[in-house]
């Protein structure tokens, strides 16, 4: 739970979202999916500066595309995350064989074949697709896991979000004491998931190239597969028709070596060449609202609002 009280905004927020909660219960997926459209185009339009950002980015990102196609990704890109919340919402009120029944899964063998090596799984994503909702029918179909998270700044929400994401026997690990925890997941064979694609303010972070940009990044995931030989699996969650979702699972990085002396570098760019990989395919589905790429001494500039801000590394 967050350390301060909950201010008189913080109590309108929650009182917004559990309002919402409400509405989408009664809705079936599809239309709950168009609720949350509308929501992201509001904010596209009454949230200038992320708009702002998330063009900037992707012009940079993409600069053969003309400036009104980087405006229309970024527009569906809002809408995308209106959808994520909306479905999140959704899935909070609905049983687990109602979950199962509207998502399939392509790979989840390799996930499988994983954990009969017995040092645990590493599972990395980033800010993309639908991974809220990968995290909670993994936990049915395969196995519970463990996923590494901020503590969000509304106290709660972040009660309402915790209690989301453990509604399907997934336990939530945050920063404090959170690399003692991950090792111990690791060793029981359990799964651990971990975001990769936010600018890291931390000293540990290291840069690799995203989009042909520098980009600071946690070295967390490739120093715990270093550490621990846990298989390091890349997994999506993707959109499909009709209120429905695919959850891929590609086949597992392979592993850094320990004779290497760039072997955490070298890795962590293998894992982001998967995200990009994936970030090209479906531009819309990823937070370009993010300050991704910066300077170090631009490490403390943030645009405020509903989407996350820089997270550090593990303790």
């Amino acid at each position: 739970m967050a350390d301060h009280a909950p201010s008189l905004l913080h109590r309108l927020e929650y009182l917004t979202v559990v309002s919402v909660v409400t509405l989408v219960r009664a809705l079936p997926m599809r239309a709950v999916l168009g609720l949350g459209t509308l929501l992201g185009r509001a904010f596209y339009v009454f949230d200038g500066a992320h708009r702002r950002l998330a063009v900037s980015n992707l012009e940079a990102a993409f600069p053969v595309r003309a400036h009104a196609e980087c405006r229309a990704i970024a527009r569906e890109m809002f809408s995308h995350f209106g959808r994520l919340l909306a479905a999140l919402l959704k899935f909070s009120t609905m049983r687990p064989s109602d979950m199962l029944a509207i998502v399939e899964f392509d790979g989840e063998d390799r996930v499988v074949h994983a954990h009969a090596q017995g040092r645990g799984v590493l599972l990395f994503t980033g800010h993309f697709g639908f991974w809220e909702i990968n995290a909670l029918v993994h936990a049915l179909e395969i196995k519970p896991m463990a996923v590494l998270a901020r503590p969000l700044d509304n106290p709660l929400l972040h009660d309402l979000l915790e209690s989301v994401r453990r509604s399907t026997g997934n336990a939530v690990i945050y920063r404090r004491g959170a690399i003692r925890r991950v090792l111990r997941a690791l060793a029981q064979n359990q799964a651990v998931a971990i975001l990769i694609d936010q600018h890291m303010a931390s000293s540990n972070a290291i840069y690799v190239d995203f989009f042909n940009r520098p980009a600071a990044t946690t070295s967390a995931l490739a120093a715990l597969a270093l550490r621990t030989g846990a298989p390091v699996v890349p997994v999506f969650a993707l959109p499909l028709p009709e209120g429905r979702f695919r959850m891929v699972y590609e086949h597992a990085v392979e592993p850094p070596r320990n004779d290497d002396p760039e072997a955490i570098r070298d890795f962590t760019q293998r894992c982001t060449d998967v995200l990009e990989m994936y970030v090209r395919r479906y531009p819309h589905l990823w937070l370009w609202m993010h300050r991704r790429w910066r300077d170090a001494d631009a490490a403390g500039e943030q645009v405020g609002g509903m989407f996350p801000a820089a997270t550090r590394e593990p303790q």
